[in-house]
């Protein structure tokens, strides 16, 4: 990087401070791992130079021959790795968020009604929060959990055939464990809906079967393509052929311009990496790893979500130590170098920007090379956090809220026992090199 250092040194020092944060922490937030040095590299290309409207073959500019190339191998690899052949893959979406929102657009009208999961019982901001477009563009109705915390199956049918959505979407973003897609399909089908499953999250464990499929019974899959796949950030589209004209008419010219043909060629090579031996190996080992982590925290008297997990994340429900606590459980572990990500609950008793849980997971731990013994010390470590702050009164006030939590982010760095953890921390993960950084 010898060229951004001299043009822009500022920039230069931020991007090594990452480096170093990444080298010397645990990332166990289940949305990010690392990309590989060859993906940063065709990330990092003249491809970003082009810009290229429409799609390949029908562009709006010229000068596309090779990034018509580009998309159309991405689009290949897309149907031949997730055993989609017989779908229309669009992979033009620059995240998630759009995706599925550009699904909505493509296939729905204003007001119709999708059924999905709440977002404190697992599911996305996209999945019809009433602060997010979809919530106030669309109709959602959200199927529930049963006692144990796993999809309530029965009741989604009996909701389907009350409300007759127009879509019902699966796959989500805080849920650990098995879905059913080919359950969801059926229900879909006897209603007359579209299914749909945002895999976003498990989109590397589909791959290497490391989780089931919804290919082929599914109508509709939209996945980001970092995450547990370990590409860039951007978003693909699958649907069955009947739906493709209005699924790229809903990207573009519906919600999107040029698409990032760099973005689409680091997608390729990430989906070229999946194909390989050891990407089947990570995710078998995120999953092994996800459960022994999770054993570990609840042999150390935690609460998670649904007792368990079936995939790579999972979610420690905080609500015995009192609502809101999730906000002082992320901050202190982040002092001590390791980042989750403050998560809603099941029937979340406080407001979103103070929940009541943390999520974490493993794919980026995974490929550090990580697994089972590494997982229990990291349990171990979590526990003592969780247990020493998690009891930090919570005031009832906004204001008092805010000023409670600069507070304790300011004081917890200088915490004794945040600093010996956050040498343990260190010392651990300096043993394992990080993908794309060290090799």
């Amino acid at each position: 990087m010898s060229k951004l250092q001299k043009e822009d040194p500022q920039i230069f020092d931020l991007v090594e401070k990452e480096k170093t944060r990444q080298r010397e922490g645990l990332e166990l937030i289940p949305s990010e791992s690392y990309a590989s040095a060859a993906v940063l590299e065709a990330l990092g290309s003249v491809l970003n130079n082009k810009y290229a409207e429409n799609y390949p073959g029908k562009r709006y500019y010229g000068g596309c021959v090779n990034v018509d190339a580009v998309e159309t191998l991405c689009q290949e690899r897309a149907k031949k790795v997730y055993g989609a052949e017989n779908y229309h893959v669009n992979v033009q979406p620059y995240s998630g968020s759009p995706a599925n929102l550009e699904v909505y657009f493509g296939l729905l009208e204003f007001g119709d009604t999708i059924m999905s999961l709440r977002l404190d019982n697992g599911g996305h901001l996209t999945h019809g929060n009433t602060s997010n477009l979809s919530g106030k563009a669309y109709k959602f109705v959200h199927y529930g959990l049963k006692p144990d915390e796993t999809i309530d199956y029965d009741q989604m049918l009996e909701l389907a055939k009350e409300c007759k959505p127009k879509i019902i979407l699966s796959g989500f973003t805080a849920y650990p464990r098995i879905i059913d897609f080919k359950k969801v399909a059926e229900i879909a089908k006897e209603v007359g809906a579209i299914s749909m499953a945002d895999i976003s999250h498990i989109s590397g464990l589909v791959i290497a079967g490391a989780h089931p499929s919804p290919f082929p019974f599914t109508d509709v899959v939209t996945t980001t393509t970092h995450k547990t796949l370990r590409g860039p950030r951007g978003a693909m589209i699958f649907c069955k052929e009947e739906l493709k004209e209005k699924i790229d008419k809903g990207v573009f010219p519906g919600m999107q311009g040029g698409p990032h043909e760099h973005a689409i060629a680091g997608i390729a090579v990430a989906l070229h990496e999946a194909t390989k031996p050891e990407f089947k190996e990570y995710a078998e080992q995120t999953v092994k790893n996800a459960k022994a982590l999770a054993k570990t925290l609840m042999d150390e008297g935690l609460k998670l979500m649904s007792g368990g997990t079936d995939n790579h994340l999972m979610v420690i429900n905080l609500v015995d130590f009192g609502k809101g606590k999730g906000v002082f459980v992320e901050k202190a572990l982040e002092a001590a170098d390791i980042n989750v990500n403050k998560s809603t609950v099941p029937n979340e008793p406080s407001v979103p920007y103070y929940p009541s849980g943390i999520r974490l997971g493993t794919p980026a731990v995974t490929s550090r090379g990580m697994k089972e013994k590494e997982m229990e010390i990291t349990g171990k470590l979590i526990a003592k956090i969780v247990k020493e702050f998690a009891p930090t009164e919570m005031p009832e006030s906004k204001e008092e809220r805010n000023a409670k939590v600069k507070e304790f982010k300011e004081k917890i760095k200088e915490n004794p026992i945040v600093l010996e953890i956050k040498k343990e921390v260190n010392n651990l993960a300096g043993k394992f090199p990080v993908p794309g950084i060290d090799s």
